[in-house]
């Protein structure tokens, strides 16, 4: 069954310390195009996230939304200037012994003067971190294929309605044009009547006819939308990505309608047309959301 372009996936991944989670959304596009936010640290995944993404999905643009979500317990850790720390000390020694004191600094007392500690970003595991986006992504794409399966279903069900729609335009064509000839026939005969008191030669007459009848004759082109429509309905059932494949068929199936229309001289026949041009343009719609 074909599946729409448009969903959203999340998920959460763990591995060792790491922890992420992962939203992906998705709405039309003419090709599988994938934008992904990442914490700065995580960046250099992102070429994963984009490969692994792109063999899941053929069409539609993601966006990935990538959260470190453990980052503030493991992202920083207290960092020490040893080399500051050491001349706190030097300094603090020898206020002391110009001054005659007593006593030794003491841990506080280093570690409260400025620079001496600091909080820094820490690099974090990137074997867990890849691990944990791997886990979170796989439960992302699942569920953002499930709900474009479930749009898929939607899609299919409306898609084949319509063509429904257009097959019996089609068929109510088929049934008029016996009567377009007849039409055109009595026509002919009451413009020759009007121009002249002639008999009128029925062979001749029958020419005329034959030439109206080839001129305005639809069966090939019934036949083609006939096969159109049923090679855009098997496209609807399969499993593959088939939405540039139904656009090309819904552009095929518009020329074949308005060669019908071009050709008719019925009124019957142009309402139909009219009709079935308008639904074909709802199937143009639906189809830009298809996978």
């Amino acid at each position: 069954m074909i599946r729409s372009m448009t969903g959203f996936g999340a998920a959460r991944g763990e591995a060792g310390p790491e922890s992420l989670s992962i939203e992906l959304r998705s709405v039309n596009a003419k090709f599988c195009e994938v934008k992904a936010r990442f914490p700065r640290e995580l960046s250099s995944l992102e070429a994963e996230l984009v490969k692994a993404v792109k063999a899941r999905i053929q069409r539609g643009s993601i966006d990935a939304f990538v959260r470190r979500e453990n980052s503030s317990i493991h992202g920083f850790a207290p960092q020490i200037d040893f080399t500051l720390a050491a001349a706190y000390v030097r300094s603090l020694r020898a206020l002391r012994d110009g001054l005659g004191l007593s006593g030794e600094p003491s841990v506080n007392d280093i570690a409260a003067y400025e620079g001496v500690m600091r909080l820094g970003e820490t690099a974090p595991d990137l074997v867990h971190v890849a691990a944990a986006l791997q886990h979170a992504l796989g439960g992302a794409l699942g569920a953002l294929e499930e709900m474009r399966a479930r749009e898929g279903e939607a899609l299919a069900r409306d898609l084949n309605a319509r063509f429904d729609t257009i097959e019996r335009g089609a068929q109510q064509i088929s049934q008029f044009v016996p009567d377009q000839i007849h039409a055109a026939r009595e026509r002919l005969q009451r413009r020759i009547g009007e121009l002249t008191n002639t008999p009128i030669d029925p062979s001749r007459l029958a020419q005329e006819v034959a030439l109206i009848a080839d001129r305005t004759d639809v069966a090939e082109e019934l036949t083609r939308l006939a096969s159109h429509l049923a090679q855009a309905r098997g496209l609807i059932a399969a499993d593959a990505p088939a939405g540039r494949k139904l656009e090309f068929l819904v552009q095929e199936v518009n020329r074949e309608i308005n060669t019908i229309g071009s050709k008719s001289q019925h009124a019957a026949i142009a309402a139909l047309v009219v009709e079935m041009k308008a639904e074909l343009e709802r199937v143009r719609e639906q189809v830009q959301n298809v996978e």
